[in-house]
């Protein structure tokens, strides 16, 4: 392994005050060490393939230009390029970026989001981030140097996975919203703890360093709030509607950074990491399995179960996900502040019947109904064929047994049945004739 590689990482990592509990790259899984560097992964050789990649393939062709415009440089024509909505618009102020000089209290990070692509801007910075799944890498990260004449955009993996290969993010190429306790400038108080936010995550757990618009009535979050001494300061944090008394939000596209967005945001992440989480793990196995049959070595009956039951567990792991088994119920509705919440749900696919997995209920719950969107996107697709296959049979029969188990005893017998229509029209290869 390259250590010069790994001390840049930790650098990286140690500037924007966090602290990795192993190595960046690699992760301990039931079938050993993961090394991202060797085969199967071999991270840095692979040739990416992803929706960055080919929006670059289109500038370098000169089929696609990307528009200059002050004060935000290349981010609306990027945002359009990318198909990436202003709504979804979500502004971080804690020092967690590599960007950290930029960013403070009165001029937070910007982070707009799709389905699979993630862009952060700065004002007054002319460089923006971007991150989205690829189907060998996990995760790929990129910087876009805007200059007037010119966005130029590079692939940056070892300047991002410094923080986006940690122990938060199982140790593998993924996204992070991580919620942490920031002083007043947005400098991290890194004796306090931090957590990382998901669709599981505590309501009162969520969005420490970042600000939050709109409504959730008696439940409190960390977002919008500083340190006062050792106290995180919740007096004016909660019920925000917009955020111009809070800093200056000229030059960004929106004044606001809604809830809803942040939501989906933390449970997409959250499920994206289980994705890549199980799709290397049958990599590793199908790859060892055959190395050890290229070298005439037999695999037993015992190790072929084996091999099946682990990719069963890996499948598992993302149904559970998918299904929103761990999902922390609200005990208070939510409130958009902006379009969003219509923008998102008009994306469908949508069934016969008018339902779409895209609805949402912010009740009780994120979403009408508990199975992730996600399972629509390139990265689901991209998923091994042995993994998806089985992913797809677990389905099935949760959603069609007579009773659930324990773990998906929130999905009643109604709500079952209407997931299975639903994703046996809109969802390729669930059907099982």
């Amino acid at each position: 392994m390259n250590h010069s590689r790994i001390n840049c990482i930790l650098v990286v990592a140690l500037a924007v005050g966090w602290s990795l509990s192993f190595s960046v790259l690699s992760v301990v899984s039931a079938q050993g060490l993961m090394d991202i560097e060797e085969p199967p992964f071999s991270y840095t050789d692979k040739v990416e393939d992803n929706r960055v990649s080919r929006l670059l393939e289109k500038i370098q062709a000169k089929e696609l230009r990307l528009d200059y415009g002050k004060p935000r440089g290349h981010l609306e024509s990027l945002l359009k390029a990318l198909e990436i909505p202003v709504s979804s618009q979500t502004l971080v102020f804690s020092k967690t970026s590599m960007q950290v000089q930029h960013i403070s209290r009165s001029n937070p990070r910007a982070i707009y989001f799709n389905d699979d692509t993630y862009v952060g801007w700065v004002r007054g910075s002319s460089l923006v981030e971007v991150s989205t799944p690829d189907s060998k890498l996990g995760a790929a990260f990129y910087t876009v140097d805007m200059k007037p004449w010119r966005a130029k955009i590079v692939r940056s993996d070892y300047d991002c996975l410094g923080c986006h290969a940690t122990s938060m993010t199982g140790g593998l190429p993924g996204h992070v919203i991580r919620s942490v306790s920031p002083f007043h400038d947005g400098g991290i108080n890194s004796q306090f703890p931090s957590y990382v936010t998901s669709d599981s995550s505590p309501f009162a757990q969520r969005w420490g360093g970042w600000y939050v618009t709109g409504g959730h009535g008696s439940m409190q979050h960390m977002g919008n709030a500083f340190l006062r001494g050792n106290t995180l300061d919740l007096r004016r944090s909660g019920n925000v509607t917009d955020l111009e008394d809070r800093f200056d939000t000229t030059g960004y596209l929106l004044p606001t950074s809604d809830i809803a967005a942040l939501m989906v945001l933390g449970h997409q992440t959250g499920v994206y990491n289980v994705f890549v989480k199980a799709d290397f793990t049958v990599r590793k196995l199908e790859y060892d399995r055959a190395l050890r049959q290229s070298e005439g070595q037999s695999v037993s009956e015992a190790e072929e179960a084996e091999h099946s039951m682990q990719i069963a567990q890996a499948a598992t792991q993302v149904v559970s996900a998918t299904l929103f088994c761990n999902e922390q119920p609200l005990t208070s509705p939510i409130k958009s502040s902006g379009e969003y919440v219509r923008e998102f749900e008009a994306r469908g696919p949508i069934d016969s019947k008018g339902r779409s997995l895209r609805q949402f209920d912010l009740q009780t719950r994120l979403f009408k109904y508990p199975c992730s969107f996600l399972v629509y996107t390139e990265a689901f697709d991209a998923l091994q064929p042995t993994l998806r296959t089985e992913i797809l049979t677990q389905l099935r029969s949760i959603l069609t047994g007579d009773a659930a188990a324990e773990e998906y005893s929130h999905l009643d017998a109604t709500t079952r049945a209407e997931l299975h229509e639903i994703l046996m029209e809109t969802l390729t290869g669930y059907s099982s004739d």
